[in-house]
């Protein structure tokens, strides 16, 4: 809903999408809403984002994900 910023794909297919971010002087289509994760296969027939839980403990309120990467070992 609020568009995303950023999208990372590992070579399985696994895509991570980041979500939220919110800029001085950028306009915000949800402003009230907090920074997300999604998880999308790009192997399945029909791909679909699917928002991740993030831990308990983790501060939502400030969630604000200005790209994403990852690292493989």
């Amino acid at each position: 809903e609020a568009g995303s910023e950023d999208i990372d794909i590992l070579p399985n297919g696994l895509a991570f999408i980041s979500s939220g971010l919110k800029y001085p002087g950028m306009k915000s289509f949800a402003p009230d809403k907090t920074g997300e994760i999604f998880l999308m296969d790009l192997n399945a027939d029909n791909p679909r984002a699917v928002e991740l839980r993030i831990s308990r403990g983790f501060d939502l309120a400030s969630f604000n994900p200005h790209g994403i990467s990852t690292y493989i070992d």
